[in-house]
């Protein structure tokens, strides 16, 4: 039994041994192996690897993919015209110089971003300074990022980085201002529609007032085309008349009675006094009409 407990610890001496001397760099990582608090080595190559156990050697890892860092703040940068802007930008970085990223930095990547901020915002406030808003806002937008990045590329050696990418995700003006600029917006997009109110509004006159015109083309012509359909009516109204009454003398004389009676008592009211043996009441008495008067030639 003592020989099979010997024979036990010592195996899980030796798994103990091999646990501190075996560790895995997965592809996403560094490795930095200390040897007595000094860089040993760094093992950019993923696999299985060893080093000397506790406390001779200890190794950290490192992420080494694409990091990002964003704007901590948002503090106003003016430009060649004196206009305050914020704005808000990312830095896309990664490590390139693993010892060099250690010196400088030590292992935590907050230490890199709170002294790399600061670089990054000087470097933004020197090239927006030399630029107005128009520029910044869209002319001049992409090569300001560029510029940047190139600036940023030579200072990022120092800190064992490799600057990927920078990026400007908003720029704007500070509240006072955006306020002042939204006021003058309203005020010229009121103006616009105020004009465009003008333009209709007479626009407006000038289709009423053709109308009117035409409307009073077409009444005049109506009244024309009826006046002269009225007149050959009348025309024809007369020539009938007079080919009757020629025809019958007589009758000519009764019809005019008639239309003096329709004349004279167009009302209940109407009062006229009139001897009853004038001829005015011939045809009521029944009296033959009096013969027309020769013509005289």
């Amino acid at each position: 039994m003592n020989r099979i407990g010997i024979v036990a610890g010592g195996i899980l001496l030796l798994l103990m041994l091999a646990a501190s001397t075996l560790f895995i760099v997965d592809q996403r990582q560094v490795a930095v192996v200390y040897a007595l608090g000094e860089i040993k080595e760094v093992i950019t190559e993923p696999g299985l690897k060893v080093k000397l156990p506790p406390p001779f050697q200890n190794v950290v890892f490192l992420d080494k993919r694409v990091q990002t860092l964003d704007s901590p703040d948002t503090r106003p940068i003016f430009t060649a015209e004196k206009k305050s802007l914020v704005i808000d930008w990312l830095v896309k970085w990664r490590i390139s110089e693993p010892r060099q990223f250690i010196r400088n930095n030590g292992v935590d990547f907050r230490n890199l971003e709170s002294r790399l901020s600061p670089v990054v915002q000087a470097a933004f406030n020197e090239e927006i300074t030399k630029r107005d808003v128009r520029g910044v806002l869209s002319a001049a937008r992409e090569q300001v990022m560029n510029d940047v990045r190139s600036r940023l590329s030579e200072e990022g050696k120092s800190f064992g980085i490799e600057i990927v990418d920078v990026r400007i995700k908003r720029v704007d003006f500070v509240a006072d201002i955006t306020d002042s600029v939204y006021r003058r917006m309203e005020s010229e997009r009121k103006q616009v529609a105020n004009e465009l109110r003008s333009q209709g509004a007479a626009d407006a006159e000038k289709i009423r007032a053709d109308a009117d015109r035409q409307r009073e083309v077409i009444i005049a012509e109506a009244y024309r085309d009826a006046q002269k359909i009225k007149g050959d009516g009348d025309a024809k109204a007369s020539a009938l008349y007079a080919d009757a009454f020629g025809r019958d003398p007589q009758f000519a004389q009764f019809y005019r009675s008639l239309e003096a009676y329709r004349a004279s008592f167009r009302n209940k009211s109407d009062l006229m006094l009139v001897d009853q043996s004038s001829d005015f009441f011939r045809a009521m008495r029944g009296a033959p009409a009096a013969p027309p008067s020769p013509k005289r030639k």
